[in-house]
């Protein structure tokens, strides 16, 4: 609840990235999973630079166009630990940290996630004005409902790109028209929130050349998706959606492209300091590249990444094949065509329709 001595904050959350693509509205977007920077990368950061967390990725995230990450933790000085019900974990990274994400120059960051609230309303509160400051666009959360579900949009290529975050955890953080939080939707399309989100993706259509909806959604574990999330998906695409962009899932999960449209079921964790599976392991991702040309993903590029020390690494040799060889396997299954690159170190996709392979298949 937004407290008596609060400062309202709303803004159109929008900026005016800089951006090396061409007229044709060429342009790389970068994505990367979870990047948790509390607890004990938090603890790193007193010491080392910004840079530190993202490790040797940093050439790679700042050759991008756009980038964007979802922030598992919430950047703040304030605030303690949440405690109106029992909470495992809670991560909050300090107000300094903000110099992180500048580091790797991220353009915007989802917020709709289940730590976002972990030290409460003022700690959200002060990390809102925090982004604003720093020109990070934001989505998923804010001091209401109209604002956690409010569209962030950035200018890159010549072209208009639009955010929008969700989640289905933590109902308990639902956004209100009086009440700060989460843009919480569940993942079932006869719910009344799920509808809303739809006729908010079809408005945002009209505004944008380009839509990332951004879903914070499932369980931590699981290389496949739930049928429900397929379904889900495909709603989100068919409503306007350019690229769905999943996380939650400690893993990473395949990629498939409905319509001429990628979806990312779970990006994996990027950054963080959770103790390793040695099954489902939590510790390998990938940069996700998206190539856009005329509006549109033409193929995706994965470089495969390990977390070493509380920060990102790319991986190497057998290990960087290894993630790649499972990553194949996941696409696989939604008939998504994966080529390894040996000398460029990185798994290539392309479109899954037999057609327009014929014209990407030399990404």
């Amino acid at each position: 609840m937004l407290g008596a001595g609060c400062n309202d904050r709303r803004g159109s959350h929008q900026d005016s990235s800089t951006s090396t693509g061409v007229e044709n509205g060429s342009c790389q977007l970068l994505l990367v999973g979870d990047c948790m920077l509390g607890r004990l990368v938090n603890e790193v950061l007193e010491n080392a630079p910004p840079e530190y967390p993202w490790g040797n990725t940093l050439p790679i995230l700042n050759s991008a166009d756009w980038r964007l990450c979802n922030l598992e933790c919430v950047i703040s000085d304030r605030g303690t630990p949440w405690s109106a019900y029992p909470k495992a974990f809670h991560f909050r990274s300090a107000a300094k940290n903000i110099a992180v994400l500048a580091a790797a120059r991220m353009n915007a960051v989802s917020l709709a996630n289940n730590h976002v609230l972990d030290y409460g309303y003022d700690a959200l509160i002060e990390m809102l004005g925090i982004l604003d400051r720093a020109g990070i666009v934001h989505s998923g959360a804010g001091l209401d409902y109209g604002e956690a579900s409010r569209l962030a949009t950035s200018e890159v290529s010549g072209r208009k790109l639009g955010l929008l975050a969700f989640t289905d955890n933590e109902p308990d953080w639902e956004a209100t028209a009086d009440r700060s939080g989460v843009f919480y939707v569940p993942t079932d399309l006869t719910d009344s929130r799920a509808t809303k989100l739809l006729e908010i993706i079809r408005g945002s259509r009209k505004v944008v050349d380009l839509l990332v909806v951004s879903a914070h959604w499932g369980s931590n574990w699981g290389y496949r998706p739930p049928h429900d999330h397929i379904v889900f998906a495909h709603a989100l695409i068919d409503a306007g959606a350019d690229i769905v962009f999943g996380h939650s899932s400690h893993v990473f999960r395949g990629i498939e492209f409905y319509k001429d449209r990628s979806v990312m079921y779970g990006a994996g964790d990027f950054v963080d300091d959770y103790a390793i599976d040695g099954i489902e392991r939590n510790d390998q991702s990938f940069i996700y590249v998206i190539e856009m040309a005329e509006g549109i993903p033409r193929g995706v590029r994965l470089y495969p990444t390990l977390i070493r020390g509380c920060h990102a690494s790319l991986a190497e040799g057998v290990y960087a094949m290894g993630i790649a060889d499972k990553m194949a396997g996941l696409c696989a299954s939604f008939l998504t065509r994966t080529r390894w690159n040996q000398t460029r170190r990185y798994l290539e996709i392309a479109y899954s329709n037999p057609e327009v392979l014929k014209a990407t298949s030399s990404l």
